[in-house]
């Protein structure tokens, strides 16, 4: 058996940054590289109906034992990273036996204990880590390690199951990642994504997501004949900016349930700049005064300069599963009784961000998130459990067992 450690580092080896800008899908060819990989794997491993459809998208089947008549269930995890940071030549780093201690990265950069409170639970185990110079990919290429992990034991398995299904995503991080994913031909009563932090925990909310494309266009004239006649798109964009919320509703003063606005690239000049601004609340409702909010600045600034054109995009993204996982309330019973029969405590948890089971939430398939021992996501300080990964492919393990006890 190829090892669960040897799975992941061969992963997050392959690039596969996702371009937020790029009107392709999946926005970067290079996701392809690790989804053919994936193909080929689940084939070697003796997964059924193995596909690859024209996106990118992975799916294979463990199939049921013999007389099991349980219905499907889904496991989900994305093959790109968050466009945010470098993932170009990732050099991970095995650190066995963690004494305990601050780690120390390139370029300066040092995984502090006092940041990560939950690597002193961790002292004597195995941390993966990056070499400080890009992230690790941990988000998502240790879900995609124990699901594989968990696929190769089922297909050995001395219990009754019924078919169990993966699914390998792209774009999940500029949320994308299931605009091609055929949930009739799916056919499951419930799915799982693995891509949640650390151990224990079953997200059962998420943020409520929408992005907002904000475009001030102005007057472009050579400066020095510019009085009365330029107007400059960057100073207005700045003014834009100043009027959003810094003391509330922004990602530096928010935490626990706490919504916020948060503008994350910029592109411009003097004749045209745009923004773009993410904008999330548990209650779906808040995003429309988020946007009331963005449409009132705009109406401000063009009542100080008539000659502005301001345009303001909103995109949906995604939604809260809160209400979606009522459709099939076992998805959550199954998740708290399998942590519950490995001796965890599970940790019902809402998520400030989304995943791929959002969004199937929303679609009509229930999706719950569980922890892949993944921590610090979008960052060079990435870094991930081997343990933690371990214990989550012993809980794929255990859905697929408890729900082999079950009848649609």
């Amino acid at each position: 058996m190829t090892t669960l450690l040897d799975r992941f580092l061969r992963y997050v080896k392959i690039d596969t940054r996702a371009d937020a800008h790029s009107e392709s899908y999946p926005s970067s060819k290079k996701q392809l590289d690790l989804s053919r990989l994936l193909q080929e794997e689940c084939q070697s491993l003796g997964l059924t109906d193995v596909q690859m459809n024209e996106f990118g998208i992975v799916t294979a089947t463990v199939p049921a034992t013999a007389g099991c008549s349980a219905p499907a269930i889904a496991f989900f995890a994305h093959v790109d990273t968050s466009p945010e940071f470098t993932g170009t030549n990732v050099n991970p780093q095995v650190r066995e036996n963690y004494d305990g201690s601050d780690i120390p990265l390139k370029e300066g950069r040092v995984i502090r204990v006092a940041d990560s409170p939950e690597l002193a639970a961790l002292k004597g185990g195995t941390i993966i880590t990056t070499d400080g110079t890009t992230l690790l990919g941990a988000d998502d290429k240790s879900g995609i390690a124990i699901i594989m992990t968990a696929a190769e034991k089922l297909l050995n398995a001395d219990f009754p199951h019924g078919p169990v299904k993966v699914c390998f995503t792209c774009d999940e991080e500029i949320g994308h990642g299931t605009d091609h994913i055929d949930l009739a031909a799916l056919d499951c009563i419930c799915g799982y994504t693995l891509d949640g932090d650390g151990t224990g925990k079953i997200d059962t909310e998420t943020f409520s997501a929408d992005m907002a494309k904000v475009t001030i266009r102005g007057i472009n004239i050579h400066p020095s004949i510019g009085k009365g006649k330029m107007v400059n798109a960057i100073r207005y964009m700045a003014q834009f900016l100043d009027r959003l919320p810094r003391e509330s509703d922004s990602p530096e003063t928010t935490e626990d349930r706490q919504g916020f606005l948060h503008p994350y690239h910029m592109t411009g000049t003097v004749a045209e700049t745009s923004v773009e601004i993410i904008l999330r609340d548990f209650e779906t409702d808040k995003l429309k005064s988020y946007a009331e909010l963005l449409h009132q600045i705009a109406h401000e600034l063009k009542a100080r300069e008539p000659r502005l054109e301001i345009d303001i995009q909103i995109i949906e993204q995604y939604r809260n599963m809160r209400e979606g996982l009522a459709k099939e309330p076992r998805a959550l019973e199954k998740a708290v009784s399998a942590l519950e029969a490995l001796g965890q405590n599970p940790e019902l948890s809402i998520i400030r961000g989304g995943t791929d089971g959002s969004v199937l939430t929303a679609k009509g398939l229930p999706t719950p998130n569980l922890s892949s021992g993944q921590h610090n996501p979008h960052s060079p300080l990435e870094w991930a459990s081997l343990e933690e990964m371990e214990e989550a492919v012993e809980v794929v393990v255990q859905l697929a067992k408890l729900w082999g006890t079950e009848h649609e």
